[in-house]
């Protein structure tokens, strides 16, 4: 089972949980890491301080290889009328859910790029990789980890991404097909997406790079593991499959979507958050089905008005309006422990 993945982060197996930002914990993380494959933790949505206790926090659970990701999204471009328009729009939900509407949207999320205090946090705590998402820091930023022997990741959903990502340095491609839940790693979310699916676009990034390439999205089972192999992956990435874990922070309701999500299906949609993202065909995917590309601010400023009705409408029953991430092959998620998930993994691939 040894692949390149395996050699440059010390894995037993060429396996990666996905970090799955709000989901992914120090204890699933650790879990996975203990059964021989790579855990991950995302601070992508947390502050610099939260950010070193959370990687401490992992650390301490385990002695195995860790991944710690963050987001590389360009800083939101303000427009006051434009973005109150965008929260006037659910003047008659909030309303409903007897909650005042958000006086203003707000950046929650810090990026990584020129994020000094969140890179010496990573330079100090040196987890064994780090994994960018959303695009790739400047060559300063990707130098300074490299020289604490942290290997790096970056998401590609394009081969021109991709050779981007070569270019940089990074050790590491993921290439994100179509199928995968939650966020769409596009540089440029303004830019035209080929929507590749990820077996078209694993053997497109191979023709062009000789670096390891982690297949992500659709991938549930050893089967899956098996046929991204056999096109010359060095190893995969699974999020979904992951999310029903005891071990993630999933909620409740997030998990009875997930069980039902084999019936409602899955959609790709900007409204939640102000970025490509696939999720449970859920209320908030109802609404919001003919909204333009146009009339959605920038990420992460929607994902604050998103987070916002989200919780109204939870305080009064509804949980339709949460981010329900989930990949196109949803309908087989298990939930399993994370150990035993992956050495049901590993079992089934080698069965494969």
């Amino acid at each position: 089972m040894t692949t390149a993945l395996c050699q440059l982060l010390k894995l037993q197996y060429p396996l990666i949980q996905a970090p799955m930002a709000g989901v992914a914990t120090p204890q699933l993380a650790a879990a996975v890491s203990n059964a021989g494959a790579l855990g991950s933790i995302s601070v992508g949505a947390v502050t610099p301080q939260q950010a070193a206790e959370m990687i401490a926090h992992t650390q301490a659970l385990t002695r195995g290889p860790i991944n710690v990701n963050v987001f590389c999204h360009a800083p939101a471009r303000r427009d006051a009328a434009h973005e109150a328009a965008w929260i006037s729009r659910f003047s008659p939900q909030f309303t409903q859910y007897q909650t005042a509407l958000p006086p203003a949207l707000t950046e929650i999320y810090q990026s990584f790029l020129h994020n000094e205090a969140m890179l010496t946090v990573l330079e100090q705590a040196r987890p064994t990789a780090v994994s960018f998402h959303f695009g790739i820091p400047d060559a300063t930023a990707i130098a300074r980890l490299k020289q604490r022997d942290i290997v790096t990741l970056a998401t590609a959903t394009s081969p021109q991404e991709a050779r981007a990502i070569a270019r940089s340095g990074i050790d590491i491609i993921v290439a994100q097909g179509y199928e995968a839940g939650g966020h769409r790693g596009h540089f440029d979310p303004g830019a035209p997406d080929q929507q590749l699916s990820t077996v078209a676009l694993v053997q497109a990034i191979r023709q062009h790079t000789a670096l390891p390439v982690v297949a992500a999205g659709g991938v549930m089972d050893g089967a899956d593991i098996a046929t991204m192999m056999k096109l010359g992956a060095s190893g995969v990435q699974l999020g979904t499959a992951f999310v029903l874990c005891p071990e993630s922070a999933a909620s409740a309701a997030y998990r009875r979507a997930l069980l039902a999500a084999g019936e409602r299906g899955t959609v790709m949609t900007a409204a939640i958050s102000g970025r490509q993202a696939r999720c449970v065909r859920n209320a908030f995917c109802e609404l919001c089905h003919d909204v333009t590309p146009e009339e959605i601010p920038d990420y992460p400023l929607t994902y604050a008005l998103g987070k916002a009705l989200a919780a109204a409408a939870a305080a009064h029953g509804e949980d339709g309006f949460g981010a329900q991430w989930a990949g196109q092959g949803v309908a087989r998620v298990r939930a399993l422990p994370a150990a035993q998930l992956v050495e049901t993994l590993i079992a089934e691939w080698q069965q494969a």
